[in-house]
């Protein structure tokens, strides 16, 4: 089964990133997204919706120090586990 995902903005309220910060925050997102994707049930959860208009995650709390690699996987695993609530 073929997964195909478009995020088209993502909107992250309230974070300060330092300059440079946005591509390895994107990074790490995308990775952590697409690991998560295939080794978890993301197919299955999105099941029967074909496509999804809106995805709200759940907040985080930020940890790390501002690391946007932390980040990254943080709002990764948000995103992953809002896919159950989609129906």
């Amino acid at each position: 089964m073929n997964v195909n995902l478009h995020i088209e903005r993502l909107i992250l309220d309230g974070l300060d990133l330092e300059q440079g910060h946005e591509p390895l925050l994107r990074a790490a997102l995308e990775t952590e997204l697409t690991r998560l994707i295939t080794d978890g049930d993301a197919a299955t959860r999105l099941m029967p919706a074909r496509a999804v208009p809106r995805v709200s995650a759940p907040g985080i709390e930020t940890a790390g120090g501002g690391d946007p690699a932390q980040l990254g996987r943080q709002i990764a695993r948000s995103v992953y586990d809002s896919f159950g609530n989609q129906r």
